[in-house]
C-alpha cells in the first residue's frame, strides 16, 4: 500500500495542474448536480416491519383517505388569548377571525373552508357529538370526556387549535418559502395574540453554516500554531472544505432519487467530513515537513529557516519527499478512513432506511476526504512549491518534529513510563465512574417536544400540554379489525375495544372516531395521560398492546396501535435492541483490523477495550448533562435521541482507530528499527503526540462548534463527539495505551507464528519506502538528487529489521543513534 500511495503522491506533485484541474471539474460537476437535482430533505423517520408501521399501512388500505402519519403535510396552529382574556371575548375573537381570514387567503394551503374560529368549531363539535353519542347510549359523563378529548377549545376558553394542510404530496414537498411566508404572517399578529404552530408541515429544513465556520476558525488557529506558517496551515483547511463541499453537494443531488435522506443527514456528514478531512491533511502535511527536515539534516529549524532550505532542494526531489509523506502518513490515512467507512457502512446491516442514508452519506464524505488528502493535497503542495512553509507568523515557534530536545509529549510519556500501573489504573477508574450514569439512558425520537424552548414548534407543544393536557401531544390510534367477526357483532366489538383500552392505567380517553366504509374495521383514538417525551407513554403503549389477546378471546377481533408516538417508540425500541450487537460487531472489527495492521494480539485487544471505555464514558457524561440535567448546564433536559448512540459508536470507532494507528505505527516503526519495546513506545509517542494532539483539538473544536446549531440532535451529537474525542485521544490513546504497553514490554508485539504466516502484510508504517530511492520507486527520468538519497539521508532497513521475530530484539539497548543492538535514548 505504501509504495502505491507513494506513486500517487509523487505523481500528483509532479503533475499538479492536471490533478487540480480534475478536482475543479468534479467540484463544478457536483455543484451543478446539487443545484439542478436538489429537493427538500425528509423530516421524518421510519422503519419498515414495525408493528406501528404495518398497522398504518393496513389502515391506509382499509380506510379511504387515511394518511401517512409521518408524511402528511399537515400542522396545528395554536392560538392563545392575551392574559386576562379568553377567545370568546369580542375583541379577541375579532382578531382571531382576521388572522384566520388571512390564513384562508394563502394559496399554498388546501381545505381552507375547514379553517374556522376555534370557538365556533368547538360549539359545532359539541352539538354534533352530543347527539351522536347519546344515540349510542353513552352516559353523559362519557360524552363529556369524549368531547373534551377532541375539542379545539381549551376548558378555560383561553386557547384554541386550528388544523391546516399544505398543498403538497408530503412533508418533503412543502416549500421552505411557504413555511417562511406562514411564519411571517404569524409574526404580524403576535402583538395581540400568542400564535405558534407544530406538526409535520412545520418541520423546518434550515441548514446553518455557523458550526462549520466556527470549527474552521478554531482549526486555523491550531494549524497555525502547529506549522508556524499561514500557507501550510491553510492547506488542510482548503482540502477539508473541498471534500465536504463535494460530499454535501452529492447528498443534496441524491435527494432527487431517494426520500430517505433526512434533514439532519447533510449536517452530520458535514460535521464528520470536515473533522476528518482537516485531520487527514494535517497528518500528511506534518509528515511532509518531517521528511523535509530529515532530508535537509538540520534540527530545530524555525519556519523561516525551513523555507530557506527548501529553496535549495530540487523540484523532483521535493516530489519524492511528497511521495514519501503520502506513502507513509497516507497509508495510515487510508487505513483510518477505511475503519470509519466500514463502521458507518455496517449500520446498513440494521436495515433502518433513514439511518442507512445518514451513515452512507457520512461514509461517502469521509471517502472523499481520504481521496482529497492523497491526491489533491500533494498537488497543492506541488503548486505552492518552496513557499509551502512561507508567510511566517511572528512569535510562533512551531517546534521541529525531529528536534532532539524533550517535547511535552516525551515528558508526559516518561511520567507514564515511571508509574504505568498508577496512571493507567487511575485513568481507567475515571472513565468507569464517568460511565455510570449511562445505566439511566433513555431514548426518544426527535419531536416538537424536543425542539429548542423558544421555537414555534416547542411553544405550541408546551401550550397544548398545559391547556389540553400532555396526552394531546401524543395521540395513538387503535386499528380494530373485525373482519372475522359476524357483521351484527362488529359495533359491539368496537365498543368493547374502546372500553378495554380506556380501562388501562395511563389512558385518559379512548373513543371510536371512524368505522370504514366496508364496516369491518374501526379506528379508536387513544389519548394518554402523558406527553410524547414522557417515558411512561411507552409503558402505556405496551399495556395497550398487551390487552390484544383478551380482546381477541372475547370478541374474535384484533387490534393494533399506530400513530406518531407509537411509531417513534417502536423505532427507539428497535434501535435499543440492535445497539449491543452492533457494539459487539464494532469491537470485533476493531480487533481484527488492528491485528492485521500491527501483527499483534495485545495491541488490538487493549485498543478495542480502550474504545469501549471511551464510548461508555461518553454515554455516561451525555446522559448526566443532557438527559438528567446535572450541573445545570442544560436548561431543558431531554431524552437522548434514539439513533445517537448507534451513530456515535460507528463514528467514534473510526476516530479512535485514527489515533491508534497514527500513534502506534510510530511506536512500531521504532521497534522494527531496533529500539527496545519501552524506548519504541516513548520515541513513537514523542513523534506522534504533537500531531495527534493538534488533530484531536481540531476535531473537538469542529464537533463542539456544531452545538451552536439550534437542533437538539446536532447539539447533543456535537457535544458527545467532542467529549468522545477528548476521552479517546487524551485518556485512552495517550495515557492508558502507553501505560499498558510499558507493562507488556516486548510481549506487546508478539503473535503466534501460525497466525503471523496467514495474515496478509499491510505496510502501514511505510517501511518498504525506507530501502528504496526515487528511481527505484518511480520509472521515468533520472533523479538529480539520487546520490544524496543513496548516501544515507533516508535510513534503510533490511528484511530482518522488519520481522517482529528477529532475534536481535532480545538484546536491544539505548543509544542516541538508533542503531540496532546498541542502547537507544527515547
Amino acid at each position: 500500500m505504501a509504495t502505491f500511495l507513494y506513486r500517487i503522491g509523487r505523481s500528483a506533485y509532479l503533475h499538479r495542474w492536471r490533478f487540480i484541474a480534475a478536482w475543479l471539474l468534479l467540484i463544478i460537476g457536483m455543484g451543478t448536480a446539487a443545484a439542478t437535482l436538489s429537493q427538500q430533505t425528509s423530516t421524518t423517520f421510519s422503519i419498515p416491519g414495525l408493528e406501528s408501521i404495518e398497522t398504518q399501512e393496513a389502515m391506509q388500505e382499509r380506510f379511504a383517505g387515511s394518511e401517512d402519519q409521518l408524511q402528511a403535510p399537515t400542522g396545528t396552529v395554536v392560538i392563545q388569548a392575551p392574559e386576562g382574556t379568553t377567545l370568546t371575548d369580542p375583541a379577541v375573537s375579532g382578531t382571531v377571525d382576521a388572522f384566520l381570514a388571512d390564513v384562508r387567503e394563502l394559496d399554498y394551503l388546501t381545505a381552507t373552508d375547514a379553517i374556522v374560529n376555534p370557538v365556533l368549531a368547538a360549539e359545532g363539535m359539541t352539538q354534533q357529538m352530543t347527539e351522536a353519542k347519546a344515540a349510542q347510549g353513552l352516559p353523559p359523563e362519557q360524552i363529556e370526556a369524549d368531547i373534551a378529548a377532541l375539542s379545539p377549545l381549551s376548558e378555560d376558553e383561553t386557547t384554541g387549535t386550528v388544523q391546516v394542510e399544505f398543498a403538497a404530496e408530503s412533508t418533503m414537498e412543502v416549500e421552505a418559502a411557504d413555511q417562511e411566508a406562514f411564519a411571517d404572517l404569524v409574526t404580524e399578529y403576535q402583538d395581540t395574540l400568542t400564535i405558534a404552530y407544530s406538526g409535520n408541515a412545520f418541520q423546518m429544513n434550515e441548514i446553518s453554516a455557523t458550526g462549520e465556520i466556527i470549527g474552521i476558525a478554531v482549526a486555523a488557529v491550531i494549524l497555525t500554531l502547529t506549522f508556524g506558517s499561514l500557507i501550510a496551515a491553510g492547506m488542510p483547511l482548503l482540502t477539508g472544505v473541498t471534500g465536504v463541499g463535494i460530499g454535501i453537494a452529492g447528498i443534496f443531488a441524491a435527494t432527487r432519487f431517494t426520500d430517505t435522506i433526512n434533514t439532519m443527514t447533510p449536517t452530520l456528514a458535514s460535521m464528520i467530513g470536515l473533522a476528518v478531512g482537516i485531520d487527514y491533511a494535517l497528518f500528511i502535511v506534518s509528515r511532509y515537513r518531517t521528511e523535509l527536515v530529515k532530508y535537509i539534516g538540520g534540527n530545530d529549524l524555525e519556519p523561516r529557516e525551513l523555507a530557506a532550505k527548501l529553496k535549495e532542494i530540487d523540484f523532483r526531489q521535493r516530489a519524492h519527499l511528497a511521495g514519501l509523506a503520502v506513502g507513509k502518513a497516507g497509508s495510515a490515512v487510508v487505513f483510518a478512513g477505511l475503519t470509519v467507512l466500514i463502521a458507518l457502512a455496517a449500520l446498513s446491516i440494521i436495515n433502518i432506511p433513514f439511518l442507512t442514508a445518514m451513515a452512507l452519506s457520512a461514509a461517502a464524505t469521509v471517502a472523499i476526504a481520504v481521496l482529497v488528502a492523497i491526491t489533491l493535497l500533494p498537488a497543492i503542495l506541488g503548486a505552492v512549491g518552496t513557499k509551502v512553509f512561507g508567510v511566517r507568523i511572528g512569535g510562533v515557534k512551531a517546534p521541529d518534529p525531529e528536534d532532539e530536545k524533550p517535547t511535552m509529549g516525551l515528558k508526559w510519556v516518561r511520567r507514564v513510563r515511571a508509574h504505568p500501573i498508577l496512571i493507567g489504573a487511575a485513568s481507567i477508574l475515571l472513565l468507569i465512574l464517568l460511565a455510570l450514569p449511562a445505566v439511566n439512558l433513555r431514548l426518544a425520537m426527535p419531536s416538537d417536544g424536543t425542539t429548542a424552548p423558544d421555537t414555534p414548534n416547542r411553544v405550541a407543544y408546551d401550550i397544548t400540554a398545559e391547556k389540553f393536557g400532555p396526552g394531546r401531544n401524543a395521540p395513538m390510534i387503535a386499528f380494530v379489525d373485525t373482519l372475522a367477526v359476524p357483521e351484527e357483532e362488529r359495533p359491539a366489538a368496537w365498543a368493547t375495544a374502546a372500553m378495554d383500552i380506556q380501562s388501562i392505567d395511563g389512558v385518559l380517553n379512548a373513543q371510536i372516531i371512524e368505522p370504514n366504509e366496508a364496516g369491518d374495521a374501526a379506528q379508536v383514538l387513544i389519548t394518554p395521560e402523558y406527553g410524547a417525551t414522557d417515558e411512561r407513554a411507552a409503558d402505556v403503549l405496551e399495556s395497550i398492546r398487551g390487552g390484544v389477546g383478551d380482546f381477541e378471546a372475547q370478541t374474535g377481533g384484533t387490534y393494533s396501535v399506530t400513530g406518531v408516538t407509537p411509531i417513534y417508540e417502536d423505532i427507539s425500541e428497535r434501535l435499543s435492541e440492535v445497539l449491543l450487537p452492533y457494539v459487539g460487531i464494532v469491537l470485533a472489527l476493531a480487533f481484527l483490523l488492528l491485528m492485521l495492521v500491527f501483527r499483534s494480539i495485545w495491541v488490538p485487544l487493549i485498543a478495542a477495550l480502550g474504545f469501549a471505555l471511551s464510548v461508555a464514558a461518553t454515554f455516561g457524561l451525555t446522559v448526566a448533562i443532557w438527559q438528567e440535567g446535572w450541573l445545570g448546564i442544560v436548561s431543558d433536559p431531554q431524552p437522548v435521541i434514539s439513533f445517537l448512540p448507534i451513530m456515535l459508536i460507528g463514528i467514534v470507532f473510526g476516530l479512535a482507530m485514527d489515533y491508534q494507528v497514527f500513534l502506534v505505527t510510530r511506536m512500531r516503526e521504532g521497534w522494527v528499527h531496533g529500539k527496545t519495546a519501552h524506548n519504541a513506545v516513548s520515541n513513537g509517542f514523542k513523534h506522534g503526540a504533537r500531531v495527534v494532539t493538534a488533530a484531536a483539538l481540531i476535531m473537538m473544536s469542529v464537533f463542539a462548534a456544531f452545538m451552536t446549531i439550534d437542533e437538539q440532535f446536532i447539539k447533543v451529537m456535537g457535544f458527545a463527539l467532542a467529549v468522545a474525542v477528548f476521552f479517546d485521544a487524551f485518556i485512552v490513546r495517550m495515557t492508558i495505551i502507553p501505560a499498558v504497553m510499558f507493562l507488556l514490554g516486548e510481549n506487546a508485539w508478539k503473535i503466534p507464528r501460525w497466525l503471523d504466516r496467514i495474515l496478509p502484510t499491510v505496510d502501514v508504517e511505510g517501511s518498504a519506502l525506507e530501502e528504496k530511492n526515487d528511481d527505484d520507486n518511480v520509472a521515468g527520468g533520472p533523479d538529480e538528487s539520487r546520490d544524496a538519497v543513496a548516501a544515507g539521508r533516508h535510513s534503510s532497513m533490511t528484511v530482518a529489521d522488519q520481522s517482529p521475530t528477529a532475534g536481535k530484539h532480545e538484546d536491544r539497548g539505548e543509544t542516541s543513534d538508533g542503531g540496532a543492538g546498541s542502547r537507544q535514548r527515547d
